[in-house]
């Protein structure tokens, strides 16, 4: 009989559905790292929320652990990677709180706008400061998201409900799905100088930390309003409290900070900042939701070995699993290597499975590819989920298949047209095992990935190689593989170079700086 560990608060209907499924179940909230690492070791699997911290050293002596399961969606507290490289599936439950999460933004709203907070305060303290907490309405005032996902766009349908203006940042938005939600789509240049109050709705990632910095605080409004109910990070907090002191921020609701739990912050104790300790997803609702939720899905993959909402392995049935494993890797890369290159939103996927591939379930090669495509930009987007997000976004996607393929057993074709252009990359399997790319935008170019690649589109003249190799070998990066393509005599050239560790910033700018390079990007796979 697998045995779990619920070790942090979870409903009490999800230990009785682990009971009613045949799965042993121990509830032991509260523990210290060195007190789960003691007993970890006797657990199949793991129920979590965001207590837990299921580190590389508690993984290390977890030598039964099968599953970990996340009660929400932030797995900040999970290594991911590791659990991979441990053979542990990771799941959440996407969507069981983001309506909880959208209406605590609103209140956080209303609370900023009418200062109730600092006037229930003032009241329970017997003092009758009428005229000291003059709000502002909120209809007609402009409102800015930044990140109109799943959460977002509920925000912002509520927010239409208010009779408030709502502009949108979100370079997955197509400007048709922008329609369809009332919002007006925007860059974030122009929310920033526009909003009265701004909502920040998106994950916390290389690319949004610390997006409200002390530069984008300046362009604002003098007397704009700030939410965060996302992650703690996308505001630089030091930024915000000189700005709030100075006057130009007329006030913060926060429900999310830099460290957590935060008891000791710059910016408590300012009239001008509503905090409460990260409530989003606090609903008696929302918390049964996603506790039934992942007591099912841990139990199904003990049980029957069904994946369901994993972030480090596809959903797929146990017979699939041998044929589809190499075409999902394959997959992976394909979407992860178009995702990383893209940088506006995106309207259409075209996916063309031709040969061999086309006969097999393609389903969670499909779900694969969207979940690499949309990863770099997203956070929690796993094979479940993926097709789920790029509907809500109002990305079409568009699968084909055909039984015959000219030169190879199967092919995979992938094109992603954005606001801005269209981009190819196909792929294939040698030795039906090994994955390669054989096409960047119509260039023929063979090239196995690894974890750290450099890609490069150049103009096609004598002495650039020498050039980039030269300013590779100075920044200390080892070449481990070259791979070449070009359109045509001295036309458009393709450098898909991989290195044995992470590109540098200054490196990239050295190599994007070169004569001839029209594009440089560092890659991770």
């Amino acid at each position: 009989m697998p045995k779990v560990l619920v070790s942090d608060s979870l409903s009490p209907r999800a230990v009785e559905i682990f009971k009613a499924r045949g799965v042993e179940v121990d509830v032991k909230t509260g523990l210290k790292p060195d007190e789960l690492a003691a007993i970890i070791g006797e657990y199949d699997g793991l129920a979590i929320r965001s207590a837990t911290k299921v580190t590389k050293e508690i993984l290390d002596v977890a030598t039964n652990l099968k599953v970990v399961g996340r009660a929400g969606i932030g797995v900040d507290n999970v290594d991911v990677p590791y659990a991979s490289q441990k053979g542990v599936v990771v799941m959440n439950t996407p969507f069981g709180n983001a309506i909880t999460t959208a209406e605590h933004a609103i209140a956080m709203m209303f609370a900023l706008a009418r200062q109730i907070p600092q006037a229930n305060a003032s009241t329970h303290a017997s003092k009758w400061e009428k005229s000291r907490f003059m709000g502002v309405e909120l209809t007609g005032k402009t409102l800015g998201i930044i990140g109109c996902g799943n959460i977002g766009s509920i925000v912002a349908t509520r927010a239409i409900g208010l009779r408030m203006k709502v502009l949108a940042f979100d370079p997955f938005l197509t400007p048709d799905r922008a329609v369809d939600l009332g919002v007006e789509k925007v860059e974030l240049d122009d929310l920033i100088a526009r909003a009265d109050i701004i909502s920040l709705h998106t994950p916390l990632t290389d690319k949004t930390r610390g997006i409200l910095d002390a530069e984008a605080i300046g362009r604002m409004k003098k007397g704009v309003r700030i939410i965060n109910c996302a992650r703690g990070g996308l505001i630089d907090e030091a930024a915000l409290k000189a700005a709030l002191e100075s006057g130009h921020v007329a006030g913060a609701a926060l429900d999310v900070f830099e460290k957590e739990p935060a008891k000791d912050n710059p910016l408590f104790g300012l009239d001008t900042v509503v905090c409460t300790p990260h409530l989003g997803a606090s609903t008696s609702e929302a918390q049964e939701n996603v506790a039934l939720q992942v007591a099912e899905q841990i139990s199904d993959f003990l049980l029957t070995g069904a994946v369901t909402n994993a972030l480090n392995m596809p959903s797929v049935t146990a017979e699939e699993a041998p044929r589809l494993r190499p075409y999902m890797k394959l997959c992976d890369q394909l979407g992860g290597f178009a995702g990383q290159i893209t940088e506006t939103g995106i309207r259409t996927v075209r996916i063309e499975y031709q040969g061999g591939v086309a006969g097999l379930n393609t389903k969670p090669l499909t779900a694969t590819l969207l979940r690499g495509l949309l990863s770099p930009l997203l956070e929690a987007v796993n094979m479940v989920s993926a097709p789920i997000v790029a509907r809500d976004r109002g990305i079409e996607v568009l699968e084909t298949k055909t039984e015959t393929c000219r030169d190879y057993h199967s092919l995979i074709k992938l094109e992603v047209t954005t606001e801005r252009q269209t981009r190819g990359v196909e792929g294939t399997l040698f030795g039906d095992a090994l994955p390669r790319i054989v096409d960047i935008n119509g260039i023929g170019v063979e090239a196995e990935l690894g974890a750290d690649m450099l890609y490069l589109i150049n103009d096609d003249k004598p002495g650039f190689i020498g050039s980039l190799g030269t300013t590779i070998g100075e920044a200390g990066i080892n070449i481990a593989s070259f791979h070449l393509g070009r359109a045509k005599e001295g036309g458009q050239a393709i450098c898909l170079l991989q290195v044995d560790g992470p590109v540098p910033e200054e490196a990239l700018a050295a190599v994007s700086a070169l004569p001839h390079v029209v594009q440089a990007k560092a890659l991770k796979f």
